[in-house]
């Protein structure tokens, strides 16, 4: 069993394009064709924000479109880029959204399960996770032991880069979510994007992957350059693959035409 990570689409309104790329609609449509190209379809396919560029009715409804290219589960949460209450009404059909508050929810993927959390901080490009998520996640990690992949836009972990650090997720969210996951051995990964690049690591004891972009990939710099495009780098996606004991994740390139 696998399923594909997106991250990172920017969808821009038809047309129009990022301040760093061109019209990013066409690079997603690409990521979605390939994977629906592989010889097993995808138990489903997650989406870790930033699905929009600026979070308007307009985007949505031209992502939406997009995405109406996979025929299997799919589930969003919203990055910085995106407008919660905008991202609620244009996915509200597919059932898995609370109705209200944070856009945190918890879906069966084959074998594992998804737990999904909201780090969107309305107007910031920062995350945070506030009590009320926290207390939630506590409660659903304790209600079950099955294998389980937490799915978030900010990465908890420093990845090196000065510039993505210090819009990551704050410290004191960070710090109560690692106590979870140091309790929570069923916890199988934590899979991320925000950071437009492929990056792993090792935090409280557990892997962080960090989902390139379908759109864009950053230029790299540990100096604190600000952040810029890297045109020389192909659209990407995850493909995370169960074995019944691990989740081995493959990067898949996706080269333009």
């Amino acid at each position: 069993m696998w399923f594909a990570q997106i991250s990172d689409m920017h969808v821009t309104a038809e047309g129009r394009g990022t301040a760093y790329t061109g019209d990013t609609g066409p690079p997603l449509a690409r990521c979605l064709s390939d994977i629906c190209s592989i010889d097993q379809p995808p138990a489903a396919v997650i989406a870790s924000g930033d699905l929009t560029n600026e979070g308007t009715a307009e985007e949505y409804a031209r992502l939406c479109r997009l995405l109406g290219a996979v025929h299997v589960p799919l589930y969003v949460i919203p990055g910085n880029h995106d407008r919660r209450e905008a991202l609620r009404s244009a996915f509200s059909g597919e059932g898995y959204l609370p109705a209200s508050g944070a856009l945190c929810y918890t879906v069966v993927c084959g074998e594992l399960r998804l737990i999904a959390l909201d780090t969107l901080v309305e107007g910031e490009d920062g995350g945070s996770l506030d009590a009320g998520q926290l207390d939630w996640l506590a409660d659903t990690l304790k209600r079950s032991s099955v294998p389980t992949v937490v799915v978030m836009h900010h990465p908890p972990c420093r990845t090196g880069i000065a510039g993505m650090d210090s819009i990551a997720l704050d410290a004191r969210s960070a710090d109560t979510l690692g106590e979870l996951v140091r309790r929570s051995p069923h916890i199988a990964r934590i899979v991320c994007g925000h950071v437009h690049r492929d990056l792993h690591a090792s935090w409280c004891g557990v892997a962080v992957s960090v989902c390139p972009s379908t759109a864009f990939q950053t230029s790299l710099s540990f100096e604190g350059a600000p952040f810029a495009a890297d045109p020389s780098q192909p659209s990407a996606y995850f493909a995370h693959y169960w074995t019944g004991a691990q989740l081995v994740t493959h990067t898949v390139s996706v080269a333009g035409v």
